[in-house]
């Protein structure tokens, strides 16, 4: 397994909200953009990152006895970190409204598990074909899965960066959770919408495609979509499956 990793504020932030963590001995990725009102959104990214870094060492979901118990771990955690983001921002009138995405992959006995809240992404570039593994909790998204917007439509929508789930944004979240087998020369990638936002699927299929250093590719993504406008954070963490199914 080989991995990498970039973030940066992009051209007209004037700080990153962006979080990320790389575990790779426990196999466990994660990123996260935070939002909120002054520094709240930064404070809810990095809460989001600690929060599940220290569940992970606590309670290491490799005691997970099949598929059903790490869904509920991971489950579990993303609930128990969005007790406590929705805490923290009840403390200060200045975090109010503070919340984060997160899209976590864990990977173990050629199965990639993958949790997701927010409009974070995780894709999967298979034989030079990339997929999105994850839906986007959005305004916007909803709106065209109802068949009220085209894709067109959707893609200019002034309220496409309205997110509809978040850790810290509401008592309770529904995540979504996704499970695949992966194979030997697969490529995970996780990012923020500052990264797939700025770059067509097409372009981000070449770039991934036509890489095969991943932090060659996770600074040249990052890279690209600062030349395309950077109107945002972005963040991507790339990971490429080297060895056997039977050993990831």
């Amino acid at each position: 397994m080989q991995v990498g990793y970039c973030t940066d504020r992009g051209k007209n932030r004037e700080r990153n909200e962006d979080a990320f963590l790389i575990m790779k001995k426990e196999r466990i990725f994660l990123v996260a953009d935070g939002v909120g009102g002054q520094n709240a959104g930064e404070l809810a990214s990095g809460a989001a990152v600690r929060l599940i870094g220290e569940h992970v060492q606590h309670f290491p979901p490799e005691d997970c006895a099949d598929e059903n118990e790490i869904r509920d771990y991971f489950l579990d955690c993303l609930e128990r970190t969005n007790d406590a983001i929705f805490q923290i921002g009840g403390e200060a009138v200045r975090r109010e409204g503070m919340a984060t995405t997160a899209v976590l992959l864990y990977l173990r006995d050629g199965k990639a598990y993958v949790v997701n809240v927010g409009d974070s992404r995780a894709y999967l570039l298979r034989e030079g074909r990339l997929h999105q593994l994850t839906e986007d909790h959005t305004f916007v998204n909803q709106m065209l899965k109802e068949g009220n917007i085209t894709a067109t439509e959707a893609e200019h929508h002034p309220g496409r960066h309205m997110i509809t789930r978040a850790l810290g944004g509401e008592e309770r979240i529904q995540p979504d959770f996704f499970r695949l087998s992966v194979f030997e020369g697969d490529l995970l990638l996780l990012c923020t919408d500052g990264l797939y936002n700025e770059l067509s699927e097409e372009r981000m299929e070449a770039l991934v495609g036509g890489e095969t250093d991943m932090q060659a590719l996770a600074e040249l993504l990052v890279r690209e979509a600062n030349a395309s406008g950077g109107g945002d954070n972005i963040t991507a963490v790339c990971i490429r499956i080297d060895i056997g199914e039977e050993e990831v």
